[in-house]
């Protein structure tokens, strides 16, 4: 039976060089191997802090953060995933240019990362910080991207809870 990935793509943010629903598709469909229904949001710095200081607590605006619906006591058990990946549109702007990365490339990245997110993959230890990079960097190689975490891709290289903060985000309410 083929997969199903039903994705609603809400456009908030104003940027210039937004990548098309297309390549997000593309993305989402490389990173998940199983049904989901997911909405992915792209928003401005305003709305990212806000979720970020809602939702985790910390005030400031994040590049993605990943809303989990199908998780029971931290364990996938869905035969659909179900959930939000908020890209924060400046951030993720900001962040590609400071590391002198693609923009394209930061948005490919960045929507795989909350995809295996919302796949059940985190980053919370060092062997599943490792784990994760490792399924990130295939996927992204699969799509003709660099290794986002190659020190010649980053000007900065810092520890990975630092980069990519964000773990899966279980919401009190839906988006």
């Amino acid at each position: 039976m083929a997969r199903k990935i039903s994705l609603d793509i809400q456009q908030v943010s104003r940027l210039p060089n937004l990548p098309d629903a297309r390549a997000f598709r593309k993305w989402i469909a490389a990173a998940l191997d199983q049904n989901a229904e997911l909405a992915l949001r792209i928003v401005n710095a305003a709305e990212g802090r806000a979720l970020n200081s809602e939702f985790r607590g910390k005030d400031y605006a994040t590049n993605v953060l990943t809303f989990v619906y199908h998780e029971a006591k931290g364990k996938v058990h869905a035969t659909t995933l179900l959930g939000d990946i908020v890209l924060c549109a400046p951030i993720v702007a900001r962040e590609a240019r400071e590391q002198g990365k693609p923009l394209i490339a930061h948005y490919a990245h960045l929507t795989v990362h909350g995809a295996l997110h919302l796949a059940g993959l985190d980053h919370e230890s060092t062997k599943d910080a490792k784990v994760m990079e490792s399924r990130e960097v295939a996927i992204l190689a699969a799509l003709g991207y660099p290794n986002p975490y190659a020190p010649s891709v980053q000007v900065e290289r810092q520890p990975q809870a630092r980069r990519n903060e964000v773990s899966a985000i279980k919401p009190k309410t839906s988006m």
